[in-house]
């Protein structure tokens, strides 16, 4: 966890840094407030990823001298075919197609579709043919 956590450590010493050059150059409170905010948000996942560091045992991509074969394994469980995305697709479509129409009821059937389409894609393992 070392390289992301000197990655998000960056992060946050860049915002840091930009902020008060953006302020001292610019005059402008909305852009300085995002930046430092932006650095506090690095912080925190930098801060977080320090401390969970700690408790985890040396991955082979922190190591200098581990192999490439190290690293071989199983990376997670990914559905075989699924037709939940492009649902989640058409709902996001939905939810924009609204306010860029002026019409809210669009946005409104969208925010139906998405409760529809967010439980079948988190619940497709539940029933159908990959039920256990």
């Amino acid at each position: 966890m070392k390289p992301e956590k000197y990655t998000f450590w960056f992060i946050a010493g860049f915002f840091w840094v930009v902020a008060p050059v953006y302020w001292f150059m610019s005059r402008e409170i909305a852009g300085t407030f995002v930046l430092g905010f932006a650095g506090l948000l690095g912080a925190m996942i930098a801060g977080y990823l320090t401390l969970t560091a700690r408790t985890f045992d040396a991955r082979p991509e922190d190591r200098r001298e581990a192999e490439v074969v190290e690293g071989a394994g199983e990376y997670g469980f990914f559905a075989p075919q699924s037709i939940w995305p492009f649902f989640a697709a058409l709902t996001v479509t939905l939810i924009f197609l609204g306010p860029a129409l002026h019409q809210p009821w669009i946005t409104l059937m969208g925010m139906g579709v998405g409760i529809w389409s967010a439980s079948g894609w988190i619940l497709q393992f539940y029933r159908g043919d990959y039920k256990h």
